[in-house]
């Protein structure tokens, strides 16, 4: 079916009138379709319709759309009362109930009800389509539609293909997808296709660091918030829902058959069966929302003296440009068996995910600290760092005046393997690349789809590029040895980039 193609203006049926229906139905109509949205309970579907007129009455009184093109898109969108009139829709989107027998149910339905020659799209978030599929007559149209919510916003779209979905009806999604303004990716149906799987690091590294105590939710975010992402993964797991977060990760997890890479926590099964599930009930990590975080402190004093920018590589070179913009004089030191910055006799290392500690002793260099990954530094107010056991307040102090020189407020967390940001981004780079690795996606898909999905400030990709294969293996290497656990082994992917570089 290569050549096959969803017309412009073919009747689509949406079964599902939640939030995550309703915006598909409006991007549909919007997209010229006539529309049925269908929902078991009664006047749902009416209902959501309603609340799609008054949100694009909101756009009509801001200016940002026509009350013509307002009034085109509500007449398309029809509710419907039973599945038998969906009969001549040439594509229906199924945004039921998250669980596999319900929707092989109505999937089964939909089979026997639609022409030959109709497309059926599961917006599944996690479920794999090869085992909705199951079961079907004609399998081979089945396949994955998963948008993101808010559906008329987000501009993603995984279109997912299971064992015996047709190439030419994936590509007719993808093709249609773009028609509808999305921008889609091709994903292989494995357990949390793309972006829920790859993002699974970004929770649980932090997880992981509130389980050894080794900074407060606070610190974690804005560690994270000054690597570029919009929100810290504590304020975003109260944001989503600790019981929706847990329970997609306990199904990511279930599904790979009990791999620790994606093993729940601790803290956050303690969250949910204490009732702190979030902002919808007022209390998660945070009482409420989060209050915004102090402003960065200015430095005291003039700007050091005898400043060295040690070692080499992308993320050296991007410390050094950043202290050139911020008037920073320094020497280079390439020289240096280490990365980082030296000032006297004060070493900062960046994070290579061994601790301060071990460093220092290895080292017989009393007087130094790890400092995390500034990987946007010009988005970055905040910066992890931690001190081995002997450095003295002096020291600790001089280290506190350079990271304010450079615009960063110092967050001293516990003396942990790979701080911060440096874990979580090498996961999330090692997560990507088994992704392809494993023929999920490619590796533009996986950028795309992290920078659009879950607005990431950049993709795993993007990120190795910056850091480069060895300094990303050198991480994991440090937090496998500090850890002794499957969770940080290096993904084939990055073994074989190492070896080339």
């Amino acid at each position: 079916m290569s050549d096959f193609r969803i017309q412009e203006g073919a009747l689509v049926g949406v079964i599902g009138a939640g939030v995550m229906g309703a915006g598909i139905a409006q991007v549909a109509a919007q997209a010229g379709h006539p529309v049925l949205l269908l929902d078991v309970r009664e006047g749902a579907a009416a209902a959501a319709i309603t609340q799609t007129a008054k949100g694009l009455d909101g756009l009509v009184a801001k200016g940002r759309m026509e009350a013509a093109e307002r009034d085109a898109v509500m007449a398309r969108i029809q509710p419907a009362a039973a599945t038998a009139e969906l009969a001549g829709a040439a594509l229906v989107i199924e945004v039921i109930i998250e669980k596999l027998e319900p929707k092989q149910a109505l999937l089964r339905e939909l089979d026997a009800l639609l022409a030959p020659g109709a497309v059926i799209a599961s917006n599944t978030s996690s479920i794999s389509i090869t085992a909705l599929a199951n079961g079907l007559t004609n399998p081979q149209r089945l396949v994955g539609m998963h948008f993101f919510n808010p559906v008329p916003l987000m501009k993603l779209v995984e279109v997912v293909s299971g064992a015996e979905t047709d190439a030419g009806i994936a590509e007719a999604i993808f093709d249609l997808s773009r028609r509808w303004g999305k921008t889609p990716v091709h994903a292989k149906s494995t357990p949390g296709f793309i972006v829920n799987r790859i993002a699974r690091p970004y929770y649980a590294e932090t997880l992981a660091l509130l389980l050894e105590q080794a900074g407060t939710p606070a610190q974690l975010d804005r560690c994270l918030r000054g690597a570029g992402f919009r929100m810290g993964p504590c304020e975003l797991m109260d944001l989503i829902g600790h019981d929706t977060n847990f329970l997609v990760t306990q199904s990511v997890f279930e599904a790979n058959f009990g791999d620790q890479r994606y093993q729940p926590s601790l803290v956050q099964r303690a969250l949910v069966d204490g009732g702190r599930l979030g902002r919808k009930v007022g209390k998660g990590f945070y009482v409420g929302t989060p209050s915004a975080a102090d402003p960065v402190v200015a430095p005291n004093g003039d700007a050091p003296q005898g400043l060295v920018l040690c070692g080499r590589g992308g993320l050296v070179d991007s410390l050094g440009r950043w202290l050139e913009h911020k008037g920073l004089a320094f020497a280079r030191g390439e020289a240096a068996d280490w990365c980082g910055l030296q000032l006297g006799d004060l070493q900062l290392h960046l994070s290579s995910g061994v601790t301060a500690a071990q460093m220092a002793k290895e080292r017989a260099h009393p007087m130094l600290a790890v400092i995390d990954w500034p990987v946007a530094p010009d988005r970055c107010d905040a910066l992890a760092i931690a001190f081995a056991p002997r450095v003295d307040e002096g020291h600790r102090e001089l280290a506190r005046q350079l990271l304010l020189h450079l615009g960063w407020q110092p967050q001293v967390l516990r003396d942990v393997p790979g701080l911060a940001v440096a874990r979580t981004v090498a996961m999330l780079v090692n997560e990507g690349s088994d992704a392809v690795w494993q023929g999920v996606c490619d590796e533009a898909a996986a950028d795309t789809a992290m920078k659009l999905g879950v607005n990431y400030p950049a993709g795993p990709f993007d990120w190795l590029a910056l850091l480069g294969a060895e300094r990303v293996c050198a991480t994991l290497d440090g937090l496998f040895e500090a850890y002794r656990g499957e969770r940080y082994r290096i993904s084939p992917l990055l073994r074989e980039q190492r070896f080339k570089a």
